[in-house]
């Protein structure tokens, strides 16, 4: 019996269609199981309890974002630092920890719909001399451009002149600062808020500077009743969109899931429910 030949060119042609279809079979997820790091440290939009879980604003709403996609949800504690870096190599399949919204971290990442929107601001001792600073009891909005924010920035320049700020490392608000303050004022790194809390309290730093939703559980601590909000409160487009999950820029299918289950808690008033018990106001954008 004759046997009937195969062109080069055919079995090329066979072979990249199964190793096509086999690539879309290995890489194709049902997404029943969901891993979410956060920090467990950046109180009260994640924290650790006692019993090593996780608890906070975000915990919360995870939990009712992932009933609603109907998968489970996995939350594990990751250090700041490695997060992107976690997420990239697939340690976890989300962030979410107060992340902003940034074009240079879109080039590294996607983002869900914001589910938050929440302002900085400068901390100092109360009674102190920077305890007062120009604008404080305000929010203002910067846009991000020098030009149209440079009054505002301006008098927060000459308060801050010859002083050292407190910011934890790798976050929207420590670019902020270097770009506004680092050629009059000594700025110092920490590893996590916690942290430019208790040498902000020792007088080590002038004043720190962080999400306000983190200060308004921070200063509830006994350890930081000494401290209070200085200067106008900063927000606007400067910060991005606002806070949103991160993940991989390949994993379209897992956003459309949680962009749906976002819109859906927003809707219907489960942000607004969960801010107003963890921060004590509304940050649903």
């Amino acid at each position: 019996m004759k046997v009937p030949t195969v062109s080069a060119k055919s079995l090329a042609l066979a072979a990249a269609i199964m190793a096509s279809t086999f690539s879309l079979h290995v890489q194709a997820k049902d997404w029943q199981n969901v891993t979410i790091a956060l920090e467990g440290a950046y109180e009260p939009w994640n924290l650790t309890k006692p019993d090593g879980s996780l608890g906070g604003f975000e915990p919360e709403l995870a939990a009712n974002l992932c009933t609603r996609m109907k998968v489970k949800c996995k939350l594990i504690a990751q250090d700041w630092d490695g997060m992107m870096a976690g997420l990239k190599v697939g340690k976890f399949d989300v962030i979410m920890d107060a992340l902003s919204v940034t074009d240079e971290r879109k080039k590294e990442i996607a983002f869900s719909l914001p589910y938050a929107n929440t302002p900085g601001v400068f901390v100092a001792a109360k009674g102190g001399k920077l305890a007062n600073i120009a604008g404080s009891g305000m929010t203002v909005k910067l846009t991000g451009n020098a030009a149209s924010d440079k009054a505002t920035v301006a008098t927060l320049r000459t308060a801050l002149k010859g002083k050292t700020i407190g910011i934890q490392a790798g976050t929207v608000y420590s670019g902020f600062i270097y770009s506004q303050f680092k050629d009059i004022a000594t700025i110092r790194e920490y590893k996590t808020a916690a942290e430019h809390d208790l040498d902000l309290v020792a007088g080590r730093i002038d004043v720190a500077f962080d999400d306000a939703t983190y200060f308004i559980s921070a200063f509830s601590k006994p350890d930081n009743k000494s401290l209070t909000f200085t200067g106008p409160k900063i927000a606007g487009p400067i910060w991005g969109e606002g806070e949103a999950l991160g993940l991989r820029q390949a994993d379209k299918d897992l956003k459309i899931k949680f962009d749906a289950a976002i819109k859906a808690a927003l809707a219907d008033g489960t942000v607004k429910r969960l801010s107003e018990k963890w921060f004590k106001l509304n940050v649903a954008p």
